[in-house]
């Protein structure tokens, strides 16, 4: 498999790149000591094409391949994940599946100012009693004939507040099970719908998380993805394309921790020298580089899968449940390597550190992606 990047890839890496430096680094520890959504940052992201990347150019979007999403998630999560996981709850969560599944309707309806950053959109599955276990959906959604009355409540969503355009899945018909489950474009603003309380987050505190309250909402038919019955397939095939991004901003953050420790311990002396020198250290930095390019390997891979019309469940199980765990012990790492300087805001890594453990969370649990993996290669 092919990994080398074309000229426009190595062009739009550079961009994401060039970004996060200039734009998202000068505040981030503010944001996040603040918990403050980067609002300005996330419009230029949008300016430049980010929010929209693998949209369609009819829809406002950038048209870019999935590996080129990657490469920006991966250079925006080095330096800011708060702002990266809007970019990645937009583009794989939102645009793509409204751009796969949607009608024409939706889609000019809303794609098109999704795509551009005109609007945010947010995904909204989780609930109380339903984060991994997915079909226990306790919103529902009552068919009315031309529209639905939607009841219930969504937990720990991304752009909770932020976001104007929202895909909501629910339950129509418990005794179908995952087969009476439909998914709702729900719009800000629609009477009963209330954003709930921000979350206080241990990590990516600069993303706008908050629960969400529907009190019989009235939502037309139109505003219906897919047949009846679709939502639970929509849900599962919309986030197995996400935790391609979620892998990418897993390789993001491991790999901005590991050259910020790097950078430091070639900086730090003790004993007379750099401490990059002594082999406790150097031997850490050779394993986190390891980890990360194999890392890399598995998040290309599951993105050129993808962009090649392979079957990705597999690989991009893989690529977020192996990126994630390399998030965490890169980002722990990098604090020992830093020392007592690494357990202070000014240094970034214990940011990167917290922000990683949220990587083997959302979008699928590692114990979730070991399900999907093992009957994976048991099947075949």
């Amino acid at each position: 498999m092919d990994f080398t990047l074309t000229e426009e890839q190595l062009l739009i890496q550079q961009a994401a790149r060039d970004f996060a430096q200039t734009e998202l680094l000068p505040e981030v520890i503010e944001r996040d000591d603040a918990q403050r959504f980067p609002t300005e940052e996330v419009k230029k992201m949008g300016e430049l094409g980010f929010l929209g990347m693998m949209v369609n150019p009819k829809y406002g979007g950038s048209g870019f391949d999935t590996l080129s999403y990657v490469l920006v998630m991966e250079e925006l999560s080095k330096i800011d994940a708060s702002a990266s996981v809007v970019v990645s709850v937009n583009n794989s969560l939102v645009c793509w599946g409204l751009e796969t599944f949607a009608s024409e309707e939706q889609k000019t309806k809303y794609l098109t100012k999704l795509a551009t950053g005109e609007n945010i959109g947010a995904f909204c599955l989780s609930e109380p009693e339903a984060g991994s276990d997915a079909t226990s959906q306790k919103t529902t959604a009552i068919d009315k004939g031309d529209h639905y009355i939607l009841n219930g409540t969504k937990n720990w969503i991304t752009n909770g507040s932020t976001a104007n355009t929202y895909l909501v899945i629910a339950q129509t018909d418990r005794e179908k099970g995952h087969k009476g489950i439909n998914a709702l474009i729900v719009e800000k603003g629609m009477e009963g719908f209330e954003i709930g309380p921000k979350e206080n987050k241990l990590g990516i505190r600069g993303s706008d998380t908050h629960s969400l309250i529907f009190n019989d909402v009235k939502v037309p038919k139109e505003n219906r993805i897919g047949e009846d019955g679709f939502g639970f397939k929509f849900a599962m095939k919309t986030l197995s394309g996400g935790r391609i991004g979620i892998a990418a901003q897993a390789l993001g953050i491991a790999a901005g921790a590991y050259e910020l420790a790097l950078k430091y311990s070639k900086e730090r002396k003790a004993f007379g020298t750099e401490i990059a020198n002594h082999q406790a250290i150097a031997f850490k930095l050779a394993d986190m580089h390891t980890q990360i390019e194999a890392a890399r390997m598995l998040v290309y891979k599951a993105a050129l899968d993808k962009d090649n019309g392979n079957d990705y469940d597999l690989s991009g199980a893989m690529a977020k449940l192996y990126a994630s765990q390399v998030a965490m012990e890169t980002t722990v790492e990098a604090v020992q390597i830093h020392g007592g300087n690494g357990f202070v805001k000014d240094y970034h890594v214990e940011r990167l550190m917290r922000d990683a453990k949220i990587t083997q969370i959302y979008e699928g649990t590692s114990e979730i992606q070991k399900i999907v993996i093992s009957r994976s290669i048991i099947k075949n």
